[in-house]
């Protein structure tokens, strides 16, 4: 069921008011799923009720993603602000250190928690960090065409593209390795919530410098890595794995970068397996 939340966040200046829109269903420990850059909860939507039958399932837009407006004046769109954000979400919502998810740079987010023991459990998709510099530019210089072009492209043409196999790959083909899969309704949502991201620019910006390197001691980590990622190659995951050794390392064969849709069923297992 959808619904908002608005929650004090400190600054230096004093406290800033932050509202958040979310999805809350199931019963059971509390997980806790955020999306990647550009995306919105919807994102995880394909496995939801999978997990909803174990866990009570919490799927968060972003501030400045999806339904979340972005952030107050005050606050940057940058990693230590967003999981500071994300810290104050859970105690407005009364969240005792929740396991987490995360996807692309819901991964890192997720990551960041679990350094800073708030939350049980990460598991972590695709998670942003892991990259070469070289590996950083590729994926924002495509992060940058696609949302160029969504914000170029008038909404009859997204959704008559939507509607045909080949069309839905035009649009999606980079994130997901099995587009045609994806439904018309969702290609036009999420193409729409690209385009409108009001946190995508900063956001960006303020992962040029962001390098994951230290460990995530005390708590169960998994990451896991699609074997047709065209956005973040697989090998970063072998490097996540040399930073956090204690890490689980799962590979998710004919999944691409956002690979709740491409394979429901896996992933779902990941993410309870990585919540046990």
């Amino acid at each position: 069921m959808s619904a908002t939340v608005s929650f004090p966040v400190p600054t230096p200046d004093g406290p800033r008011t932050v509202t958040v829109s979310y999805a809350r269903v199931g019963r059971g420990e509390p997980l806790l799923l955020l999306h990647g850059i550009g995306h919105h909860r919807q994102a995880w939507d394909p496995v939801v009720d999978i997990l909803a039958t174990e866990r009570e399932v919490i799927a968060v837009d972003l501030p400045g993603f999806g339904a979340s407006p972005p952030l107050p004046a005050g606050l940057v769109h940058d990693l230590p602000t967003t999981t500071a954000v994300l810290s104050a979400f859970c105690e407005a919502l009364e969240l005792d250190r929740p396991h987490v998810a995360g996807n692309s740079l819901g991964g890192l987010l997720a990551l960041e928690l679990g350094r800073d023991k708030r939350v049980r459990s990460v598991t972590a998709l695709s998670p942003a960090g892991f990259w070469s510099e070289a590996e950083r530019r590729y994926a924002f210089g495509v992060l940058l065409t696609m949302r160029r072009i969504a914000r170029r492209m008038p909404l009859p043409l997204v959704e008559r593209l939507a509607r045909s196999a080949a069309g839905r790959a035009a649009l999606t083909s980079t994130v997901y390795a099995r587009p045609a899969r994806r439904s018309p309704e969702a290609v036009v949502a999420e193409t729409l919530a690209l385009a409108g991201a009001t946190g995508f620019d900063q956001t960006l910006r303020s992962g040029a410098a962001v390098r994951f390197t230290d460990d995530v001691p005390g708590i169960p980590v998994t990451v896991a890595w699609g074997t047709r990622d065209l956005l973040l190659v697989r090998r970063q995951g072998v490097r996540a794995k040399r930073i956090i050794p204690r890490a689980r390392l799962v590979r998710l064969p004919g999944c691409g970068h956002c690979p709740m849709n491409d394979d429901p069923a896996l992933v779902a297992r990941v993410l309870l397996d990585g919540s046990r």
